[in-house]
């Protein structure tokens, strides 16, 4: 094995890791706000609203100061930022059946495999499709937004479910493609890029799940 090819494979090895990680602590954190009744409490007290203000914030201070932020900083944000999105997620819980939540999580991650082996078997760099996809993800939350405050329409929720799913399909093809090639630049710091790219990949399988809970989960009366 070539030593391009084991650095790759140690990067890939701790991204899924860490995004396992920050999965684990979302789903276990959803469930314990919903079981606990906590949910009730944050919605009740009009807190939702101020969680996904914090859970934005984070984001961002995740993405425009990952450079300059120690390892320890970027690990914390990430794990914070995942335990604030588990308890925004304990909301499936209230809406969708359990088992169809189980069932659906289980065929994302199936899915999400598929999506990863042809972004990383693929010998074609797709650095090219970043600024489509990106264009197309904007234009897909600036009509969700439109949607949700004007249009209301379950059909054309339903149209931008399969559409958005889709992109992600792409997205997630592109984000394992651009790890494989990360291990290229000089520039990146090993102590710490991994974090970035499970968030990247956590960010791409929550938004998976989601789509297709949607549209095939089975909601409850």
């Amino acid at each position: 094995m070539s030593e391009d090819v084991s650095v790759q494979n140690k990067l890939f090895g701790k991204t899924f890791f860490w995004m396992f990680l920050g999965l684990l602590g979302s789903g276990i954190i959803a469930w314990y706000t919903y079981a606990s009744g906590l949910f009730m409490d944050i919605l009740l007290g009009d807190y939702f609203d101020i969680l996904l203000i914090v859970e934005l914030l984070v984001v961002l201070a995740f993405s425009l100061l990952f450079k300059k932020l120690p390892p320890l900083i970027v690990g914390i944000l990430y794990f914070v930022y995942s335990m604030i999105n588990g308890v925004t997620l304990s909301v499936i819980f209230v809406v969708f059946e359990l088992s169809s939540i189980t069932y659906l999580f289980a065929i994302s991650a199936i899915i999400f495999a598929a999506l990863g082996i042809i972004g990383y078997m693929t010998n074609k760099d797709l650095t090219s499709w970043g600024p489509y996809l990106s264009v197309f993800l904007i234009a897909g939350i600036l009509l969700s937004i439109v949607n949700v405050f004007i249009l209301k329409s379950t059909t054309f929720e339903l149209i931008l479910d399969w559409l958005i799913l889709v992109l992600f399909f792409g997205i997630t093809i592109y984000d394992i493609n651009k790890i494989k090639l990360l291990q290229e630049e000089p520039s990146i710091d090993t102590n710490k890029i991994h974090i970035y790219c499970a968030m990247q990949l956590y960010l791409d399988f929550i938004n998976i799940f989601l789509r297709i809970l949607s549209i095939f989960g089975k909601r409850k009366n």
